[in-house]
C-alpha cells in the first residue's frame, strides 16, 4: 500500500507537479517543439520576418511528408523556433531538415497572505518595505492558471500606470494599474480568467494590494497583502489540466517581450537536462535580459533528489511554516493533549468526551475513511480516527458525517511527519502530526473504552519554532547538476492565506474570497515579490546579484534562535543543506548584504560545457553558437554556495569573486569556517583578508578543500559553511560535501 498511499498524499498537497512526455502514434497529431539555428546572413529585425521563416519551414516539411501540420506557437525570445501539431512521422522528417537543431514532443508540467509579511519582518511604513517603496514600478510576470480580475487584492488605488517599457495587453475587461496584463496561452481554456484558483493565489502573494479583514471561515483574520504591494502584475495563463510545455514557452516569451522585471513560476517537472527543460531554457533568456526568475522547488519531499527547476540561473525555492496555526487540541480520556489544526472552527461544538474509534482492523479503506467504508460500522455519535491519504480531508469528513460520526481526527502518515495541511471539513475535525497520531493510537490500544474530544482554539500567532521545513518540500542533491546546491533558499509555503476566486463553497455555504493552501507554489511568489522589492531598491543589480543577496543573508535559525528543523518523520532533526539551501529568506538583510557573488550570462557557457553538454545542446539554451574551448567544474561557477565531491586524500581548489555593494571602504576577514570531521577548508594566503576601496570593487579569493586520507567517513554527504565579516556585515556561504 505504501506507494499508493504516498502518491495520494502528494496529490492532497494542493499543488504538486509531475512531468511526462506526450506520447503519439505515428499518424496522431501531437504538439512538438522545434528549435532552429538562425541561417547565416539573415537578420530577422522584425517579428513578422521571423514568423514568415517559421511558416515557410513548416510548409516545406509538409511538402516532404505529404501531411499538414498545424502551427501552435511561434517564439521570438525564449528560443529560435516554434511549436506545431504534427505526426510522429512528420516530426522525423522535420528533424532531418537543414537548420533544425531539435524536434521533441512537448512535456506536460503540473502546478506544483495575512501573516507572512509580518513573519518575514516586513512592516508598513518602516524598514525595507518603505526603503524599496513597496516595489513601486516593478512588473511581476506570473506564469500560472490565470487571475481573477476585480478581486480586491488587485485594486489599483495609489498605483500609477506602468512605465513606457510595458508593451503588454489585457485580453478581457478588468485590468487596471495593478493588473496591467492578462493573456491566455492555455490550449484547454478559452479565457485568461482563473478557473482554478492557483494563479489568483500566487499573484496576490507576490504583489497583492491591501485587503482588510481577510480570513477563511473567520480564521487567520488580518490584512492580506503581497510582498510587493505597489508592484504591477501581469498574468500569463498556461495551465488548467496540466501545463503544456509549448504554452509555458509562449507565456515566458510574451512576458519577456512585454517588459516584466520578475518572473514567478509555481510549476515544474521532473529533473531533466536543461536543454530540453522549457522552463530552464526560457529562464536563461530572461536572465540574459535582466529578468529575475523565481521557481518552486517541488512538492516531492521528503524524498532526496526530488527537485524541479535545478538550473543555477533560477532561484529554486523550498517551503517552510510560518508562525501561525489555526489551532485545535485533541483531548483524550487519559487527560493527554495533542495539538493539531483545522480551518473550520465550530463555535457550537459540545466538547464532552465521546467514544473514540479507529477501524483499521475492519479494513484498510475504513482506516482511511474512504467512501462506503463506514456504512456498516457503528460510529454514530463517536469521534472517528482516520489515517491521512487516499482521499481529501473534505471527502473523509463527508464519509464520517454520513455514517453518523460526531467528529473526526486525521492522523498524518509518516511521510508527512509534522506538516499539518488544513482543508475544509463538514464536521468538527482536527488534523494532527504523525507523532501525535502514534500516541493517539497507543491510547486506543491501551483501554477498552477510549474517549476523546476536540477543543477549538482559533488563530494562534507567534509560534517560536517557526520556520520549520515542510515535509513535502523537495530536496537535493541536484540530479542534473550535482555540483550546484539546490534548493537555493526556503520561504513561507505552509497554510498560506491569499486571494481566491470569489465563489460559494457548496459544503459550507460561506462566501470566500480567500483560501489557505500549501506547497512550494506558495513559497515561490513570496521570493518573487521580495526580488521585486530588491530590484526596485537596486535597479543596477543583476539577477545573480539579487539571488546572492538573498542567499548570503538567509537565516538558519528559528524565532527562538535555535537551528531550523525538518518536519519529516516527526523527528525534528536539524534541516540539512539539501533541505534549506542557504536558509530562510530575510528580506531586510538581503537589501544590504555587503558583498555579492555576481555571474554574467557568458559565465554559464564554460559551466555548461563542463556538464558535458555538446555545443548544439548549449545552443538550444543560449540561442547562440558556442565553442567548448574552455570548461570549468560546477564548483568553479561563481555561485554563493559550494558542492564539492571528495575522495580520500583529495585536494581541490576553487575561486570566488565578490563585488562590494556595501560601504566603499571596508575590510572583510574570515569569521568562521565549519567543515565535517576529516575535511579541511582553507582560504589561500593573501586572500584571507579582503580590502575594498570603492563600491562595485571586485576581489577574488581561493579556497582549498582537503579530505584526510586516514579518516573514515561513514556518511555519504556532509555540510558546512564559511563567513566573511566586516564591522557591519556577515556574508555566509554554505558548503555541501559528497564523500566518494
Amino acid at each position: 500500500m505504501l506507494p499508493i498511499i504516498s502518491y495520494v498524499l502528494l496529490l492532497t498537497c494542493t499543488t504538486i507537479f509531475n512531468v511526462s512526455p506526450t506520447m503519439a502514434a505515428d499518424n496522431e497529431l501531437k504538439t512538438y517543439i522545434v528549435q532552429l539555428t538562425s541561417p547565416q546572413g539573415q537578420d530577422f529585425s522584425q517579428p513578422q520576418d521571423r514568423e514568415e521563416w517559421y511558416k515557410s519551414l513548416l510548409s516545406e516539411s509538409a511538402s516532404i511528408s505529404n501531411e499538414k501540420p498545424i502551427m501552435v506557437h511561434m517564439y521570438h525570445h525564449v528560443m529560435i523556433g516554434f511549436a506545431a501539431k504534427m505526426s510522429a512521422h512528420h516530426a522525423k522528417v522535420m528533424k532531418n531538415m537543414k537548420g533544425v537543431l531539435s524536434v521533441r514532443p512537448e512535456r506536460v508540467y503540473q502546478l506544483h497572505t495575512t501573516r507572512s509579511p509580518q513573519f518575514l519582518g516586513l512592516h508598513q511604513n518602516s524598514g525595507f518595505w518603505t526603503d524599496s517603496n513597496y516595489g513601486k514600478g516593478m512588473i511581476i510576470g506570473i506564469i500560472d492558471t490565470g487571475i481573477t480580475p476585480g478581486h480586491p487584492s488587485f485594486n489599483d488605488e495609489g498605483i500609477p500606470p506602468p512605465s513606457s517599457k510595458w508593451k503588454g495587453k489585457c485580453e478581457v475587461a478588468g485590468c487596471n494599474n495593478k493588473l496591467i496584463g492578462l493573456r491566455n496561452f492555455d490550449p484547454f481554456s478559452k479565457t485568461p480568467v482563473d478557473e482554478h484558483g492557483h494563479g489568483t493565489h500566487t499573484s496576490s502573494t507576490a504583489a497583492g494590494s491591501h485587503v482588510h479583514n481577510a480570513n477563511v471561515f473567520g480564521n487567520a483574520n488580518g490584512t492580506a497583502i503581497g510582498m510587493a504591494p505597489l508592484a504591477h502584475v501581469a498574468m500569463y495563463k498556461v495551465c488548467s489540466f496540466g501545463c503544456s510545455g509549448s504554452a509555458i514557452a509562449a507565456g515566458m516569451d510574451a512576458a519577456i517581450e512585454d517588459g516584466v522585471d520578475v518572473l514567478s513560476l509555481s510549476l515544474g517537472g521532473a529533473s531533466a537536462p536543461f536543454y530540453i527543460d522549457i522552463i530552464a531554457i526560457g529562464a536563461f533568456v530572461a536572465m540574459q535580459k535582466g529578468i529575475f526568475v523565481s521557481c518552486s522547488a517541488g512538492n516531492s519531499g521528503p524524498r532526496s533528489s526530488s527537485l524541479s527547476n535545478e538550473a543555477p540561473w533560477i532561484l529554486t525555492v523550498g517551503a517552510n511554516t510560518i508562525d501561525r496555526r489555526i489551532r485545535t487540541t485533541v483531548y483524550l480520556g487519559n487527560k493527554k493533549l495533542f495539538d493539531g489544526e483545522a480551518i473550520n472552527q465550530p463555535k457550537d461544538f459540545d466538547h464532552k468526551l465521546r467514544p473514540l474509534v479507529y477501524h483499521a482492523k475492519d479494513s484498510i479503506s475504513a482506516a482511511y475513511c474512504l467512501n462506503g467504508s463506514l456504512d456498516h460500522i457503528d460510529v454514530k455519535g463517536k469521534v472517528v480516527l482516520c489515517d491521512q491519504g487516499a482521499s481529501t480531508a473534505l471527502d473523509k469528513s463527508k464519509v464520517v458525517k454520513a455514517a453518523g460520526g460526531a467528529a473526526m481526527i486525521i492522523a498524518n502518515h509518516r511521510i508527512f511527519g509534522e506538516t499539518t495541511i488544513i482543508e475544509p471539513n463538514v464536521i468538527p475535525a482536527s488534523i494532527v502530526g504523525y507523532a501525535e497520531g502514534v500516541e493517539i493510537k497507543k491510547y486506543l490500544n491501551s483501554t477498552t473504552s477510549p474517549v476523546a474530544t476536540i477543543l477549538f482554539r482559533g488563530t494562534v500567532v507567534g509560534i517560536d519554532t517557526a520556520p520549520e521545513v515542510a515535509s513535502f518540500s523537495s530536496r537535493g542533491p541536484n540530479l542534473e547538476s550535482p555540483g550546484i546546491l539546490k534548493p537555493d533558499i526556503i520561504g513561507p509555503g505552509v497554510n498560506i492565506l491569499a486571494s481566491w476566486p470569489i465563489s460559494i463553497d457548496n459544503n459550507t455555504k460561506t462566501k470566500a474570497a480567500f483560501d489557505i493552501i500549501s506547497g512550494t507554489s506558495m513559497s515561490c511568489p513570496h521570493l518573487a515579490g521580495i526580488a521585486a522589492l530588491l530590484k526596485s531598491e537596486h535597479p543596477d543589480w543583476s539577477p545573480a546579484a539579487i539571488k546572492s543577496a538573498m542567499m548570503t543573508t538567509a537565516s538558519q535559525v528559528n524565532l527562538k534562535g535555535h537551528a531550523i528543523v525538518d518536519q519529516k518523520d516527526a523527528r525534528f532533526l536539524h534541516a540539512d543543506v539539501f533541505t534549506i539551501g542557504a536558509g530562510h529568506i530575510n528580506p531586510s538583510k538581503s537589501n544590504d548584504p555587503g558583498l555579492v557573488f555576481d555571474i554574467q550570462p557568458s559565465d554559464y557557457i564554460p559551466y555548461l560545457c563542463g556538464l558535458g553538454y555538446t555545443p548544439i545542446q548549449i545552443e538550444l539554451i543560449t540561442k547562440k553558437k558556442v565553442s567548448c574551448s574552455k570548461t570549468i567544474p560546477e564548483a568553479q561557477l561563481n555561485y554563493p554556495s559550494f558542492v564539492v565531491s571528495l575522495k580520500k586524500g583529495d585536494t581541490k581548489t576553487y575561486s570566488r569573486t565578490v563585488t562590494n555593494v556595501g560601504m566603499a571602504n571596508s575590510t572583510y576577514t574570515i569569521g568562521e569556517i565549519s567543515v565535517p570531521h576529516g575535511v579541511k577548508a582553507e582560504v589561500g594566503g593573501s586572500s584571507q583578508e579582503l580590502m575594498f576601496t570603492a563600491v562595485h570593487h571586485k576581489l577574488t579569493y581561493n579556497i582549498t578543500f582537503t579530505r584526510d586520507s586516514t579518516v573514515e567517513v561513514k556518511a555519504q554527504y556532509g555540510q558546512g559553511h564559511m563567513t566573511w565579516v566586516s564591522a557591519k556585515y556577515s556574508v555566509r556561504t554554505p558548503f555541501a560535501f559528497k564523500f566518494e
